[in-house]
């Protein structure tokens, strides 16, 4: 289902763990690593086609998680010409997305990467907030920035850890705070590491050109 732009209506998710680090997947036999998202089916509004993916995709129910934010507005990134199918190239021009911000209330052992018969995932980790912005292939970056840059300012207070995130003491790309100033902070966050699937992901991207087709059309 395509808008009148070409664009396929989508729902992206951004999964907190008590500590405000982010639910990263690894795509299904590929060095891949994404935030979960899908298509928002005929019928569905956002809210139950992102519990529809979140279930498909992670394993979890709406009692596991509670809705913390979600973008105002759609976000949109074009796919590249050669990640498209050969059918879909004229027509299909990207996504549109609403980009909702998760808190995981159950546990880690709730998630089940097989919950359906076409898994997603083969893997996942936590992460720290802003560690996908250098791990995420790169025409989906600029949505990356503009959801977790909207979404920062909603980040509750970690559990037992004061939050760096968080309004004067919050940091997101290039050392920006949320009112775009490059006002020094007190607290230096940690500079994350990536892991070696990652990085290899970033200097191959030729090949995982099938898989992202895939991923674009699902």
């Amino acid at each position: 289902m395509l808008d009148r732009e070409g664009f396929r209506p989508n729902v992206g998710i951004i999964l907190l763990n008590h500590r405000n680090q982010v639910f990263w997947g690894k795509r299904i036999r590929t060095h891949s690593w994404q935030f979960p998202q899908g298509g928002i089916k005929h019928g569905e509004s956002p809210e139950q086609a992102m519990f529809r993916e979140l279930h498909e995709e992670v394993g979890l129910l709406p009692d596991h998680v509670r809705i913390i934010a979600r973008t105002r507005d759609w976000l949109r990134y074009e796919v590249p010409q050669h990640f498209i199918r050969k059918d879909a190239r004229g027509h299909y021009k990207g996504q549109k997305q609403i980009w909702f911000l998760l808190q995981l209330t159950g546990r880690d052992c709730d998630m089940n990467l097989r919950a359906t018969s076409h898994p997603e995932f083969d893997a996942w980790r936590w992460h720290e907030y802003w560690v996908p912005l250098d791990a995420v292939i790169e025409f989906k970056r600029g949505v990356y920035e503009m959801a977790l840059s909207e979404l920062a300012r909603f980040l509750p207070k970690p559990q037992g850890h004061q939050n760096r995130f968080l309004r004067g003491n919050m940091r997101g790309p290039n050392g920006r705070k949320p009112d775009g100033t490059d006002e020094p902070l007190l607290d230096e966050p940690p500079t994350p590491t990536l892991l070696p699937a990652v990085v290899q992901a970033q200097q191959d991207v030729t090949t995982l050109v099938s898989e992202i087709v895939q991923i674009e059309l699902k």
